[in-house]
């Protein structure tokens, strides 16, 4: 839109942006501000609580890296995204977890639609209300992605509204996640973590030297095992100085919604997602135990990523465990998540359809 209207006050959404060599959104009103890489996955890069400046998103230590300007030294399937990886929020799509062979169709980490350039559109542009849409084909499964990203004039609720199609004259299975990862300086041991209940399942199997957690323990929320027998508190967001790295995955929740307070900074971040679609909740918990490849012992993170699909194994795991999303020639599948940020130290009892927070 090169004769957009410009301001500097109420909502305001632009595309023609730049970030090191990305087109590059930015969305934002006088409490949050969203970054988008438009040509890459159409990535949430920031999400910035204005008042308090701050981003809850973490950053890889990989950074921001332009793929047309970067050769991979390999192909394995693993490399190449981590290579890209720079750390805040990803749609997985078609494929989550692991990569794995749909059909002869070979399938990376994650794959695929978070390496892609997409397509955007601005929608809205008003001081009351600002929305931008995003969509793209993906490349070796059949699929269309369309995403849309709204905000209200004094809002704190980021509105996310998707839809994937199969556009196959087969059925064709997949997976679909929300990859968010978390990070410091709003990440730290004065965060807990508020869920509605459900069941907590870890890992299968160890997989990590690090690993605190037993694996495929299954318990109520919020204890869970430790490898070493003890009980250990899921509420508790533990301090990098833990060493830990570990898997777990939430299901049974009798509502899609999770929260993170940082008691000591009086700031949270809140997410409402269809369980509909997203019936797991993936905890992804790297909290200064990732030693050696890709993450070399350097990150403090937590990934809270509502999934279609259980586990992170690949889309062939998912089929084979029955929890793979399956759609017909021509079906669309949608979904609607609200993300908020609040203010306060009290722990969250609910956030609700709306994107508001009830606390306890």
């Amino acid at each position: 839109m090169h004769y957009q209207t410009e301001r500097n006050y109420g909502c305001r959404v632009s595309d023609a942006w730049s970030f090191r060599g990305l087109k590059t959104a930015v969305l934002e009103n006088e409490v949050l501000r969203v970054v988008i890489l438009v040509d890459k996955g159409a990535d949430i890069y920031q999400l910035v609580h204005k008042p308090t400046d701050v981003d809850f998103l973490w950053r890889s230590p990989t950074g921001v890296r332009d793929p047309r300007r970067f050769l991979p030294t390999t192909g394995d399937p693993v490399g190449v995204w981590m290579d890209a990886y720079e750390g805040g929020w990803q749609t997985v799509f078609p494929a989550g977890g692991f990569p794995s062979n749909y059909r002869d169709a070979d399938l990376g980490l994650h794959a695929e639609a978070n390496l892609l350039p997409w397509d955007c559109a601005v929608l809205e542009d008003t001081p009351e209300h600002v929305s931008i849409k995003f969509w793209v084909r993906t490349s070796r499964m059949p699929f269309f992605f369309e995403k849309t990203l709204s905000l209200t004039a004094g809002s704190s609720v980021l509105e996310v509204d998707q839809a994937i199609t199969n556009e196959a004259g087969e059925m064709m299975h997949c997976v679909w996640g929300e990859h968010i990862a978390l990070g410091a300086p709003f990440l730290s041991k004065d965060c807990v973590l508020d869920l509605p209940g459900g069941t907590i399942v870890n890992h299968p199997v160890a997989f990590h030297s690090n690993n605190r957690l037993e694996a495929d323990a299954k318990t109520p929320w919020p204890m869970t095992r430790g490898v070493d027998g003890s009980d250990i508190d899921m509420r508790k967001i533990p301090d990098k100085d833990v060493r830990a790295y570990d898997m777990s995955y939430f299901s049974d929740m009798p509502e899609g919604w999770y929260a993170v307070t940082n008691r000591r900074l009086g700031v949270g971040l809140g997410v409402r997602y269809p369980t509909d679609v997203y019936p797991y909740l993936w905890y992804w918990q790297s909290f200064g135990g990732g030693t050696g490849y890709p993450f070399w012992g350097r990150t403090y993170n937590a990934g809270l990523e509502p999934f279609s699909s259980y586990a992170n194994e690949g889309l062939g795991s998912a089929i084979e465990n029955g929890t793979a999303m399956e759609l017909e020639p021509g079906e669309s599948v949608k979904s609607a998540l609200k993300v908020v940020a609040y203010t306060g130290s009290e722990s969250v009892s609910r956030v609700a359809p709306d994107g508001s927070v009830d606390r306890a």
